[in-house]
């Protein structure tokens, strides 16, 4: 029988050297080619229904990072710290010379990563390896890479070989190009990085190699190789967006396509998600948190949609037309759903009933399970007794969400979220932002330079209350090059996808009102019934702040009124002009220190006009001198 290093001879496939070396040298290694093996060895042997994924730590003794149950749907692990069940999002550092605006290792931490890294391969090579290929990207969007994990932290590359498609040898085409590196070493976030989430980004011109210290997959196997193919991207002028996409369809057979973008928590997920009716089958806009009262709407039919993307969209010159509209493909094999929302049953019932009973086995993170039961997603782990962890997760592939779209698409709508919180005259926030808003193109752009973080996140580590940056597109943590090349490369993009039309959305809280994520889905119901139909130019003015663009003065959904109060956020007596603008100063502010930074010789011409009119307290009008409205956008 041959072996690995053979077939890949045969395929005149290279290895990088230093995967290479470290293969021939460790003590022993397996190649998987499924995800149902690495389901297996996630607790050594189906026969297992509980396995402990723990080290030898110097100076600490044996410690358990993980805790895994093998359930009736697949693979459950839960982290023994609170901290791990979340992304930090300080976690990458940079250790090359390659251009960069992010920290680099030796900057941080005051020693070069060369001795880290001789250390890694070291300890590696003492370790049984679990081995695959995966592909970053999709429909041939992409490069080839290949992961080494120890063999114990098999659930971590399940969920690695699900999010980016593990790949066989066979399947793997002569001479293909190894792009990408992922080396796991959890151990050294004990000895080298006290306690920390540390990813490490060594970038060449041949190979883009990630060190993960730690078994969480969502700064890794998730943003990590995010960040990966926008590596690929800045080189290549292409980028992926962080996005959800979902193709809606109305009563009256309307089809809008919604790209959804925001920062981590800005409801991207949740734009997939059903509205969930009350036991009387109306559904709750929102509840008064000061006085308890409730607003109710009658909704007779809901839309009808097929998901697309969850969180990352390639946004490649490949899947471009000339209608005017962007066009996107999903970037991922499997969704990293975060499942907070749902606290009981019958929260999400097409979520539910698919991960209850999946045709393939699922991975469960921070979810509380028995061994050999069945991982409901409701049961939230507690990061400490009566505190739920806010970050629970299911790893679930996209072949078998019903009625999935795998193929590129045309965007109608780019709404952006973001979690807002309350807002009152008393404690005046930035939760100023009424049900929906419409944006001139060049806000938009303004609004993903900012990317604000928002409210309360809840996939995050932060002790931070005030308002954050996730910076350029969104996804800039998981970006290693220059912001200005990203912000140049949406800036572009906005201008030559003329057709697409953009909204912002709000999620949580409107003023002082408890809203969920009603905003974004209500907005959705709204615009897919009127097909892209224009408002009348009565249903909207100026926004009393200018960076929010258009408000609505009036909004009907079936037969019932949206209340004003939720469309001009000043309108509510607890916030009133004085607490509206109070927001809006907190708002203007955050952006200023934001754009500033971007105020540079290699930005274009325009974005320095759109920065500019910001500074400067431009109206609305003054954005669309810059980059006009579409005449067929939703105003008239």
């Amino acid at each position: 029988m041959k072996n690995f290093f053979d077939l890949l001879d045969e395929k005149k496939i290279v290895l990088p050297d230093n995967v290479n070396n470290l293969l021939k040298s460790c003590r022993s290694f397996k190649l998987f080619e499924t995800v149902e093996d690495l389901s297996v060895a996630a607790t050594n042997g189906k026969e297992n229904h509980v396995y402990q994924v723990k080290y030898d730590i110097p100076d600490k003794g044996e410690y358990t990072e993980a805790i895994v149950h093998r359930v009736t749907n697949g693979i459950s692990a839960n982290y023994t710290e609170a901290y791990m069940r979340r992304r930090d999002p300080e976690t990458m550092v940079i250790a090359d010379d390659l251009p960069t605006d992010k920290i680099r290792f030796e900057d941080k931490y005051d020693f070069p990563f060369s001795q880290v890294q001789d250390e890694t391969f070291e300890w590696l090579k003492s370790q049984d390896l679990a081995v695959f290929f995966y592909f970053a990207g999709r429909a041939g969007i992409g490069s080839t890479g290949i992961a080494i994990a120890p063999a114990n932290a098999a659930f971590f590359a399940m969920g690695l070989a699900m999010l980016q498609e593990i790949k066989t040898i066979d399947e793997l085409e002569n001479k293909t190009l190894i792009k990408s590196v992922i080396y796991v070493a959890p151990t050294f976030r004990h000895t080298h990085f006290n306690g920390k989430q540390v990813v490490v980004h060594k970038r060449s011109e041949e190979v883009h190699e990630l060190y993960a210290y730690n078994l969480y997959p969502g700064p890794s196997a998730k943003k990590g190789l995010y960040g990966v193919l926008l590596t690929q991207g800045e080189r290549e002028n292409w980028t992926t967006a962080h996005c959800s996409v979902v193709q809606a369809i109305s009563p009256y057979d309307n089809i809008t396509t919604f790209m959804h973008e925001g920062a981590s928590g800005g409801g991207k997920s949740e734009m997939h998600q059903h509205i969930i009716r009350d036991l009387d089958g109306r559904v709750l806009l929102g509840k008064n948190s000061i006085t308890g009262e409730t607003r109710h709407l009658s909704i007779p039919r809901f839309v009808d949609f097929n998901p697309v993307a969850d969180d990352m969209a390639l946004c490649h010159p490949s899947v471009q037309t000339n209608n005017g509209k962007l066009r996107v493909v999903d970037g991922e094999n499997s969704w990293f759903v975060r499942v907070d929302s749902v606290t009981e049953y019958g929260c999400d019932p097409s979520l539910e009933k698919i991960t209850i009973n999946p045709p393939t086995p699922l991975l469960f993170l921070n979810i509380d399970t028995f061994p050999g039961a069945t991982a409901l997603i409701w049961n939230h782990i507690e990061d400490e007794p009566g505190k739920p962890c806010p970050n629970p997760r299911v790893v679930l592939p996209r072949k078998i969400v019903k009625n999935v779209i795998s193929e590129a698409i045309s965007i109608d709508v780019r709404s952006f979220g973001i979690r807002t919180p309350k807002c009152s005259k008393e404690n005046p926030t930035y939760g100023i932002i009424g049900l929906f808003h419409i944006l001139p193109p060049a806000l938009a752009w303004l609004w993903r330079l900012t990317a604000p973080r928002g409210h309360k996140n809840p996939s995050i580590v932060s002790t931070s209350t005030a308002m954050q940056s996730e910076g350029v597109g969104s996804y800039w943590p998981f970006a290693t090059g220059k912001r200005i090349i990203h912000a140049n490369m949406l800036l572009k993009q906005i201008m030559d996808t003329p057709s697409t039309v953009y909204t912002l959305t709000p999620n949580q809280n409107i003023g002082i009102w408890e809203v969920g994520f009603k905003p974004q889905l209500l907005m959705r119901e709204y615009l897919t019934r009127r097909g892209g139909g224009r408002l009348r130019k009565e249903q909207y003015q100026a926004a009393r702040c200018s960076i929010l663009g258009y408000e609505l003065n009036y909004l009907t959904l079936e037969s019932s009124k949206i209340p004003s109060r939720f469309l001009k956020v000043y309108k509510q007596p607890e916030v009133g002009f004085e607490g509206y603008d109070a927001g809006a100063k907190i708002l203007k502010d955050f952006f200023k220190s934001e754009l500033e930074k971007f105020m540079q010789d290699d930005l274009l011409p325009e974005g320095k006009k759109i920065i500019e009119a910001f500074l400067s307290d431009a109206d609305v009008d003054a954005y669309n001198e810059i980059i006009p409205m579409p005449q067929h956008s939703l105003l008239y």
